[in-house]
């Protein structure tokens, strides 16, 4: 399989990357949550060639942070849209501040048995005291704090996804037999503020470990299979590129597109009467499709992708759609997953052998334990 020099992924959360989207969005306010707009987006990133449609999360209600947006929980949406698609992968954000490791290992791994090997985790924090409360947990204060939660969590998912070998689960019917408990082990981990036993209660991911996707510099780059920088301008992009020691890195960019009815600056500045576009750092292009292209074209010497936060998904979506995507794939700087593939091998990285599979690993018996703090 000739892997595609840029794969490209879609940000679906809300209506858009401007917290005024919904005013231009083609549909009704009380659509925002339905599960068949979900879909259609979903269905049309599938379609246009998109890699990975990745779903903003946090423990915040609307009104809890200067962008507010009402959403479903990212993971139960993922699950939905992988439901709804074939060859789209799905990436949930699921911040590790004050979740359980053990539970979040649990839901990534559902999630990649439901989409068939389809599923991606972006790994995140929730930097404001409000959402200590939220959780119920005491507050994590200061970066540093953050920063060793975000590492020991993905230490554990990453140990709890391999907690099952491979070929754990028997199912022999003559015995009434489901699984070898000879090939669960428990992972005994100690951190901090907490530790894990395990093992998990899902068997292994079919891809054995799920595509973990995080900022730069938020974990360790060993944790991680993607690294998402950002910069606002190219220079800035390629240096935070090259800096990243992973696999693969996606670059982070926030797109307006000229439409039929309006040009992208029309359509900014219709949106900025009711609140600013808030600076993110990110790479920003306001303008038209072809110009889009040549950004994309310039991106791919530098990252192995692109994730793209459209200003309305409504308008922009159909753009990419048409002019976009269609333009890569014939400069063949893009091409479309193939079905029964899993995200792996759609970006070419190797499914990993379990961290038990090695000589000398002694296996344990017993039932899969929860987290302790």
């Amino acid at each position: 399989m000739t892997v595609p020099v840029l794969h490209l992924a879609l940000e679906a959360d809300g209506d858009g990357a401007h917290p005024a989207a919904w005013r231009r969005a083609a549909h009704a306010p009380d659509q925002l949550l339905a599960p068949r707009r979900l879909a259609r987006v979903a269905v049309a990133a599938e379609n246009a060639g998109f890699t990975l449609l990745t779903l903003a999360d946090g423990a915040l209600p609307p009104g809890g942070a200067p962008d507010p947006v009402g959403r479903i929980g990212a993971v139960e949406r993922a699950a939905f849209a992988a439901a709804s698609t074939s060859t789209l992968a799905i990436a949930p954000v699921v911040p590790v501040t004050y979740a359980e490791p053990f539970h979040v290992s649990s839901q990534l791994a559902s999630l990649d048995h439901i989409s068939a090997g389809r599923a991606a985790w972006i790994v995140a924090e929730e930097p404001r005291p409000e959402a200590a409360r939220a959780w119920g947990r005491p507050l994590v204060a200061g970066a540093d704090a953050r920063a060793r939660e975000s590492r020991d969590a993905v230490e554990v998912v990453r140990a709890l996804w391999d907690s099952w070998d491979d070929d754990a689960v028997v199912r022999t019917v003559a015995t009434g037999r489901y699984l070898d408990r000879d090939r669960l082990h428990y992972v005994d981990f100690t951190g901090e503020t907490y530790s894990v036993k395990g093992p998990a209660i899902v068997p292994r991911p079919p891809q054995g470990q799920l595509v973990v996707l995080g900022r730069h510099g938020l974990v360790p780059d060993r944790q991680l299979d993607i690294a998402l920088v950002a910069g606002h301008d190219l220079h800035t992009l390629a240096d935070e590129a090259s800096a990243a020691g992973t696999p693969r890195v996606f670059a982070e960019v926030e797109i307006a597109l000229d439409t039929p009815t309006a040009t992208a600056a029309e359509r900014v500045a219709d949106l900025e009467r009711h609140g600013p576009w808030t600076a993110t750092g990110r790479l920003r292009h306001i303008g038209s499709a072809p110009r889009l292209v040549d950004l994309l074209v310039e991106l791919s010497e530098i990252v192995d992708g692109v994730r793209l936060h459209p200003l309305v998904l409504d308008e922009d979506l159909p753009v990419l759609n048409h002019l976009v995507l269609p333009a890569l794939t014939d400069r063949r700087l893009t091409a479309r997953p193939l079905p029964g593939t899993s995200l792996r091998t759609t970006l070419g990285l190797p499914r990993p052998a379990g961290r038990f599979d090695e000589p000398g690993e002694s296996a344990t018996t017993g039932a899969p334990e929860e987290a302790t703090r």
